[in-house]
């Protein structure tokens, strides 16, 4: 009888064996996930365990060694710049190679590959929209113009070479955790994965046009009514280039053409889809430079913090490269060669978004729905049909058709119009500037190289999409901005709305010369900065456009023109600076037009805290959170019941304009056109703010009202686990200050430099060098970026080998 139990145990063996081979829907194989020899066990990391490595290539030209610090910060000294790029390549895929590959995932549109179709296909929808926005057409065009220049084929080649060595040699005790979540291993790295990173950074900082919703608010909004509402130039600007500024006249105007009132400003056309997803409106920075005669040192000192999403694995990874013929040190992307925001032995420099709009859509008449042939001065011009195959795991594969006009790809149509599934026949083409040729990576190659202000300006004329205004300082004592960019050349409002796609009159008409673009150089006020704010004033000769945010560039030039004998240490407290200049111009008139004699005691005991606070958005403060909330409900008050009658989607004026708005004698939209009466300024503020107690009054008494919970930072993992992520960190600032810190969004990377002799840095971001959950360098940042510290940035030296900072080496041969 013993049989019996021998053939029970044996079955149910092998049932667990099957059963834990395969994945259970999300669940992958438990058999491998929890093998004590291969499973995510493996990714715990000994906390003080750092041999040294001997690593050898046939790849290398020479030997390379690589010393990494006590923060896991990688010194590398190669001899020549492929076996340099080689080792970098090799170390980004070492630390954050699952990061890296899944970036390039999303940029390609292959997401439902590792994940499959998602919620309401959710990843799929994704997936085809950045497919259908031109993402790979845009990467390949690059990839050309990067290859057919010598350096940066060489660059990316030996980049592409170190990743695969990594690749090569991985084990399945190395793999990083998300492979094993999600079931799948990484694939040989390429060039082509560097141009998608790369033009994935331009989709992040010039993805989010107002097209659709400004078409919509047009259709109900007088063309005087939409002026005021959204001015092309708000009166508080502080631009970058100073106001009075003058400029050259252009060799050639854009000509508006002569249907414009008919077919454009007043064309009764809705666009009725929902975007599958626009990057974040404050995907922005600060930068700053200030020259030797408002400094202590007499020396210049750069600042910048480019504002993006906070995520695990960190956006940046920290370095230094060093040759015999340059030294840089800054942050790098993972994905792509070179350093992106840093300084050398000479001069520094960093970025913010130019906010610029090079992102415009055309309505496409087809001939039918075969959209073979569509409508084009006068006659019928043959489209190219793409079928894009998209490969889903767990399902079938699905398969999209796209079409190619001479706008660009038709990105919305009756197959594909976003998350809402209209059917609305109506054909979207999307012109963007990022579908065009062009060596961003070149730029970065000299700026890393540069050795004064003349190599500056050579190396941001390659810079095409996104436009980025570039801060420059030497230690010559030069200071400079730019702002840098293909950009087209528009007349007034062009692109602002959807165009009529059937002849040329409404293509952009050339773009405006490099030597045009805003810029400044050692201006006598001693500083230049920017934040995001439009570039010039209107005496600029060419229309701007995009989404500029006026108040960090107000205050950033409010405390510049104030400061003399300023320090690393002045710098480090303005950096973190969480005033808010809206909230000193906004609540003024917003407490004068509140009606107190109609406020409950509670109501009360909430506008005299409002009353006493001092603007600042610190961590403790419950000022913020109360009037956050007020002005929240202050604009629903307003715009609700205006906006609500026109199609989805829509945008509504922004803070200036509230404020500006508010102050007006008989401001028409204080009426809420839903009710009988007619209410006016004083009516709304004080509904708003009677609205927002009950909100105020329950997150004071669960103790979350002080601003550093109520804002609820967090740093999430870039799949949204929990586990894997930070949540509930404390600490001030949000929109419309220096510290632009908002629940999943702000400063990415703190740089401070001063150009002494002996180049003195500080920098910091919230998150740690390795992409491993199971090591203490995942996120050991986080403390001290929240209560605004900084490391110090150690530019080492061959002659410090020995130094007590150096955990462990690598040696390359």
């Amino acid at each position: 009888m013993r049989i019996i139990p021998l053939i029970i145990t044996v079955v149910i063996t092998i049932g667990l064996i099957i059963t834990l081979s395969k994945p259970i829907g999300s669940i992958p194989p438990l058999g491998s996930f929890l093998s004590p020899q291969t499973g995510f066990w493996q990714n715990a990391e000994p906390v003080n365990a750092h041999p040294n490595l001997d690593l050898n290539f046939p790849q290398l030209k020479d030997k390379v060694q690589v010393y990494f610090d006590d923060r896991m910060v990688p010194h590398v000294f190669a001899q020549n710049d492929d076996d340099l790029y080689f080792v970098q390549g090799y170390l980004h895929a070492r630390y954050r190679l699952w990061q890296m590959e899944f970036q390039t995932y999303a940029a390609a549109g292959r997401l439902s590959e590792i994940l499959g179709a998602g919620p309401n296909n959710a990843y799929l929808n994704y997936d085809r929209n950045m497919r259908r926005v031109g993402m790979r057409y845009g990467a390949r065009r690059s990839l050309d113009s990067m290859e057919k220049e010598p350096v940066t084929k060489s660059m990316l080649d030996a980049y592409t070479t170190g990743v695969n060595a990594y690749i090569d040699h991985l084990s399945a005790n190395d793999l990083p955790i998300e492979y094993r979540l999600l079931n799948y291993v990484p694939e040989h790295w390429n060039n082509f994965k560097t141009a998608l990173f790369l033009k994935y950074m331009s989709y992040d900082l010039t993805g989010a046009e107002n097209d659709f919703e400004f078409t919509n608010v047009r259709n109900i909004l007088s063309r005087e009514d939409f002026e005021e509402l959204f001015p092309i130039m708000n009166d508080s600007l502080d631009p970058i280039v100073p106001k009075g500024t003058v400029f050259n006249p252009p060799p050639a105007r854009p000509q508006m053409p002569f249907n414009t009132d008919s077919l454009y400003f007043k064309w009764n056309t809705f666009a009725s889809i929902t975007p599958v997803e626009k990057p974040d409106k404050d995907n922005g920075s600060n930068n700053w430079a200030v020259n030797g005669t408002k400094t202590k040192s007499g020396r210049p000192i750069l600042c910048n913090d480019p504002h993006l999403g906070l995520n695990l694995p960190s956006l940046w990874y920290e370095m230094q490269l060093h040759t015999p013929h340059y030294n840089v040190y800054g942050v790098t992307f993972p994905g792509s060669p070179a350093v992106i925001i840093g300084f050398n032995d000479s001069c520094s420099w960093g970025v913010t978004n130019a906010g610029r709009d090079v992102k415009d859509y055309f309505i496409v008449h087809f001939k039918d729905e075969t959209k073979q042939q569509y409508e084009f001065n006068g006659a019928w011009k043959s489209s190219e049909l793409h079928i894009d195959t998209f490969r889903i795991k767990g399902k079938q594969p699905f398969y999209d058709t796209v079409a190619y006009t001479i706008f660009g790809p038709v990105q919305y149509d009756n197959s594909f119009t976003g998350n809402s599934r209209s059917s609305e026949y109506n054909n979207y083409a999307v012109r963007w500037k990022a579908h065009d040729p062009s060596n961003e990576l070149m730029t970065f190659y000299l700026l890393n190289r540069m050795k004064n202000k003349a190599g500056y300006e050579q190396a941001i004329k390659y810079f095409s999409c996104p436009g980025q205004n570039f801060v420059f300082a030497a230690k010559s004592g030069d200071i400079a901005i730019w702002q840098q960019g293909k950009f087209p050349a528009k007349w007034r409002r062009q692109g602002d709305f959807i165009m009529p796609g059937t002849d040329t009159s409404y293509l952009w008409q050339g773009a405006i010369k490099q030597e045009e673009n805003p810029h400044i150089e050692n201006p006598a006020r001693g500083f230049v900065s920017s934040a995001n704010q439009a570039a010039t004033d209107t005496s600029y000769p060419y229309y701007l456009g995009g989404n500029n945010p006026i108040y960090r560039g107000i205050i950033i030039n409010r405390y510049l023109r104030q400061m003399n004998n300023i320090s690393i240490d002045t710098m480090k407290k303005m950096q973190t600076d969480n005033f808010n200049v809206f909230a000193e111009m906004a609540l003024p008139v917003m407490m004068a037009n509140v009606d107190e004699s109609t406020l409950s005691n509670e109501e009360k005991k909430y506008l005299d805290i409002l009353r006493g606070w001092n603007w600042r958005c610190d961590a403790t403060e419950k000022a913020p959170a109360i009037f956050q909330l007020w002005f929240e409900n202050l604009e629903k008050e307003v715009w609700d019941d205006d906006f609500d009658v026109a199609h989805k989607p829509v945008t509504l004026p922004d803070d200036a304009t509230m404020l500006k708005c508010i102050t007006m004698a008989g401001f028409k939209f204080a009426d809420n056109i839903t009710t009988t009466q007619v209410e006016t300024v004083r009516d709304v503020v004080t509904a708003a703010f009677r609205k927002a107690v009950p909100v105020v009054s329950m997150a004071d008494t669960e103790g979350s009202l002080n601003w550093g919970k109520y804002k609820d930072v967090g740093i999430r993992h870039l799949l949204r686990l929990a586990p894997l992520s930070r949540f509930h960190v404390i600490t001030g600032g949000g929109t419309n200050i220096i510290n632009a810190t908002k629940q999943y969004h702000g400063p990415s990377w703190r740089m401070i430099v001063e150009l002494t002799d002996k180049t003195e840095a500080w920098g910091i971001y919230p998150g740690g060098q390795s992409g491993n959950p199971g090591s203490k360098y995942y996120d050991n940042f986080i403390d001290d970026w929240a209560v605004g510290k900084y490391n110090k940035l150690w530019v080492m030296t061959e002659a410090e080998v020995k130094d007590k900072r150096i955990l462990f080496k690598m040696n390359f041969n």
